[in-house]
């Protein structure tokens, strides 16, 4: 059964009937209506998470155990949420979920993304509360993992926040910290033309540090609640991997891991920021 329902038109104008007209349009656009619906995890989602999970970790994704995380969300459908188009059985397109990195510690792919984060974290001063956590036994830390299609529609979003505080309400769930992980890019010029000239450049913000760029538009708020944020890059970027990206633009992107940690007294007002600033759909 759906926790939730929504019909969205996804920004998109309604069709204009052109039959018999001359003057048509080129901005006539069809309108494309969608039902979102918002389910437990379920184990028919087993795929479907292992490959947003994937799209995730992006470069590093096979660093990690992808199948063991996949599992472990589905072992606690009281926790989380998946959102679909097309009915409970089809695949979803975006996830929410929170796994418990103190209770879970022994699990082999908690203990693998564990050991994946402090490796990633630990160099990055920024990071530095981040990375003293992760090894400190008694820190009650709730381990957010979201993604969603590229095209899905930002009002999906803050639904996902609030069924989860719900959903720990009731099951009593208490941490000291939420660590949202995520993944940033930059821009980097496209130098494959002229091999002799120095390597990509990553594109400068107008304060002259390197402009980074969110996968997720709700990230930019939740950071302003943080403990500590920031990113690192990923062990396994290959050379020229940021000009496959570059497609019909002159930059390619450069993607980077990047995590958010936000105490647990904040996390209710982080998760209201975001309703806030992205509009909750309904």
């Amino acid at each position: 059964m759906s926790k939730r329902k929504v019909q969205e038109a996804n920004g998109i104008p309604p069709k204009q009937d052109t039959m018999g007209d001359d003057s048509g349009s080129e901005d006539d656009i069809d309108m494309i209506d969608v039902d979102f619906e918002w389910f437990a995890p379920a184990q028919h989602d087993f795929h479907g998470l292992k490959a947003l999970l994937r799209q995730l970790l992006d470069a590093d994704n096979d660093l990690l155990d992808l199948s063991g995380l996949a599992d472990l969300i589905l072992s606690q459908p009281q926790l989380g949420s998946t959102v679909k188009c097309d009915g409970e059985d089809s695949d979803p397109y975006a996830f929410l979920t929170i796994l418990n990195l103190t209770a879970n510690a022994t699990n082999p792919a908690v203990r693998s993304l564990i050991s994946y984060l402090s490796s990633r974290t630990k160099t990055n001063t920024s990071l530095a509360q981040l990375s003293d956590l992760l090894s400190n036994p008694d820190a009650q830390i709730g381990l957010i993992l979201t993604e969603r299609l590229i095209n899905m529609p930002t009002e999906i979003v803050p639904p996902l926040y609030t069924m989860l505080m719900d959903e720990l309400s009731t099951a009593g769930n208490s941490f000291t910290h939420y660590l949202i992980l995520s993944k940033t890019y930059m821009e980097v010029v496209s130098e494959l033309e002229t091999a002799d000239r120095p390597k990509k450049k990553v594109r400068q913000g107008a304060s002259g540090g390197e402009e980074v760029f969110y996968f997720h538009a709700e990230d930019e708020v939740l950071q302003r609640h943080a403990a500590c944020a920031g990113g690192w890059d990923y062990e396994k970027v290959s050379e020229g991997g940021a000009d496959s990206k570059r497609a019909f633009q002159e930059e390619g992107i450069q993607a980077r891991g990047h995590g958010i940690l936000i105490e647990g007294a904040r996390f209710e007002g982080a998760v209201k920021a975001v309703g806030e600033y992205l509009g909750a759909a309904s």
